[in-house]
C-alpha cells in the first residue's frame, strides 16, 4: 500500500514525497549496487563449476576428417612416369572413462564450488545490508549535525543582536558581544562543514542505490533501541563460531582443499576407458591402369594407463596442494577468532549504546531545565549572556550526540547479528518499526 501510494503521487507529480525508510533503500540497492551485482554474476560463474566437474566422467565424442592430394612424377629406365594420389576420409571415436580417480574428484570438488559460490552470495547480502544500513544512517547523522549547527547559528544570531541592543543602551560590556560574535562566527564555520558532510554522506549512499538520494525517514520520538536477544554474551559467540558466514566460507574452503590433496594424488593410479572408434578412408590413384580403394575399420575395446614417471610433476602437485590446504585450516581459524572478536564487539556496543542513549535522554533532559534556568538567571542579573550561550551549546550538543548514538547503536545491532550470521532483511523491518512512517 506504502508503494502504492508513492507511485501515485510520483505519477500525478505532486510535490509530496513520501520519505523512503531502510526497507526500501536496501531494495534499490539490491538492484543498483554494483558490488553485489559483481558477486551476483560471480555467483552465476560459479554454478557452472558442476557441469564442468561432470563433463569428465560423461563419455567424449569426436569427429575428424581429412584430404589430402600428392602427385609424383618419375622417371625409371628412361621411362616417363606420372602418380596421382587423393586420399580422404574420416574417423568417429567415443571414449567413456570407467575409472579415473580425478576425474571424480573433480565433480565431487565442484559439488563444494558451487556450494562456496552460494554462501559467496549470502555473504555479499549482508555486506550490503551493512553498507546501506551504515550510509543510511550516515546521512540521518549528518543531517542532524546540520540541523544542530544550523539551530545554534540562529540562537547565536539572537544572542548576538541581544547583546548588540543591551550594549548600546549602556546594560552590557562589548564583552558580551564580541562573546556572542565569536560563537556566532563558530557557528557559521561548523554549518558549512556540516552542510559538506552531509552532501558527501548523500553522494555515498547515492553511489549504493545509482539514483538520487531521497529524502529518509527518521527515528520517532523517543524510539526505545532494545537489548540484544538473548542478552548474554556467551550465547552470541557460541553462535558465531559456527554460524558466522565468514567462518562457513572457511570451511568449505578447507573442504575443497582437502578434496584438491586427493585430486592430485589421484595422478599416481592408473586409469580405465572404454573406447570405441569407426573409420572411412578412401584413396583414388591414377597410374597407368588406376585405381581405387576403401578401408572401413571399427574398433571396441578398453585402454589401461598406467602413470609411471612424469619428471616429479604429480608429486609437486600433491605437495603444493597439501600446504594450501594447511594454508586454508589457518584461514578457517583466523576467520573463527574473527567471528568471536566480531560478536563480542557488536554485543558489547549495542549494550554500550543503549546505556549510552539512556544517559543522554536524561542529559537532554537536564540540559533543557538548565538552558530555563540560565535564561532566567539573565534576567534576574545572576547570570551572564556567556552562561547563556553556554547552556545553548551544551543543549545542541546532546540532542545531537543522542541522535548519533541511537544510529549507531542500531548498527551495532546490525553488526551483532551479522557476525553470528543471523543477518537478513527481516531485521530491517523492525528498524523500519521505529521510523517515522
Amino acid at each position: 500500500m506504502r508503494r502504492g501510494l508513492l507511485c501515485l503521487v510520483l505519477f500525478l507529480g505532486a510535490p509530496l514525497a513520501l520519505a523512503a525508510n531502510l526497507g526500501d533503500i536496501y531494495r534499490q540497492a539490491l538492484l543498483n549496487d554494483p558490488v553485489y551485482a559483481a558477486a551476483r554474476e560471480s555467483y552465476r560463474a560459479g554454478l557452472e563449476a558442476l557441469p564442468q566437474g561432470r563433463a569428465g566422467l560423461l563419455p567424449s565424442l569426436n569427429l575428424s576428417a581429412n584430404y589430402r592430394a600428392s602427385n609424383t612424377e618419375s622417371n625409371a629406365s628412361g621411362l616417363d612416369r606420372e602418380f596421382s594420389s587423393n586420399p580422404y576420409g574420416y574417423t568417429l571415436s567415443l571414449v567413456q572413462p570407467l575409472y579415473r580417480k580425478q576425474n571424480l574428484d573433480t565433480y565431487e570438488q565442484a559439488k563444494l564450488r558451487v556450494l562456496l559460490a552460494e554462501q559467496q552470495l549470502k555473504l555479499a547480502e549482508q555486506d550490503l545490508l551493512l553498507r546501506t544500513a551504515q550510509a543510511y544512517f550516515d546521512v540521518l547523522s549528518a543531517e542532524d549535525t546540520l540541523s544542530a549547527a544550523e539551530s545554534a547559528k540562529q540562537a547565536f544570531a539572537e544572542q548576538l543582536a541581544q547583546a548588540r541592543r543591551s550594549f548600546e543602551v549602556g546594560a552590557a560590556t562589548i564583552v558580551d558581544s564580541h562573546e556572542a560574535q565569536a560563537r556566532y562566527d563558530l557557528a557559521t564555520a561548523q554549518e558549512i562543514a556540516a552542510r559538506n558532510d552531509l552532501d558527501v554522506k548523500r553522494r555515498a549512499l547515492e553511489k549504493i542505490i545509482n539514483a538520487p538520494a531521497p529524502g529518509l525517514a527518521r527515528l520517532r520520538e523517543g524510539a526505545k533501541v532494545g537489548l540484544p536477544e538473548p542478552n548474554e554474551m556467551d550465547a552470541w559467540v557460541r553462535q558465531a563460531q559456527d554460524g558466522s558466514l565468514g567462518v562457513i566460507l572457511g570451511q568449505t574452503a578447507m573442504e575443497i582443499a582437502g578434496r584438491e590433496v586427493e585430486r592430485q594424488r589421484g595422478g599416481h593410479y592408473p586409469t580405465l576407458d572404454l573406447t570405441a572408434s569407426y573409420s572411412d578412408s578412401r584413396n583414388t590413384s591414377t597410374t597407368l591402369g588406376g585405381s581405387d580403394a576403401t578401408t572401413k575399420t571399427g574398433v571396441v575395446g578398453v585402454e589401461l594407463g598406467l602413470p609411471l614417471y612424469q619428471g616429479g610433476l604429480t608429486s609437486s602437485r600433491v605437495r603444493e596442494a597439501v600446504a594450501n590446504r594447511e594454508k586454508a585450516r589457518f584461514d578457517l581459524d583466523n576467520a573463527r577468532r574473527q567471528a568471536i572478536l566480531d560478536a563480542r564487539q557488536g554485543y558489547l556496543g549495542v549494550l554500550s549504546g543503549v546505556a549510552r542513549v539512556g544517559a543522554l535522554e536524561q542529559a537532554q533532559v537536564s540540559s533543557e531545565s538548565q538552558l530555563k534556568s540560565t535564561k532566567l538567571g539573565l534576567e534576574v542579573g545572576v547570570r551572564t549572556r556567556v552562561d547563556v550561550l553556554n547552556a545553548e551549546q551544551q543543549l545542541f550538543t546532546t540532542r545531537r550526540d543522542l541522535a548519533v548514538a541511537r544510529y549507531q547503536t542500531l548498527v551495532a545491532g546490525l553488526q551483532l547479528k551479522a557476525a553470528s550470521g543471523i543477518l537478513g532483511e527481516v531485521d530491517l523491518g523492525g528498524i523500519d518499526g521505529l521510523l517515522k512512517d
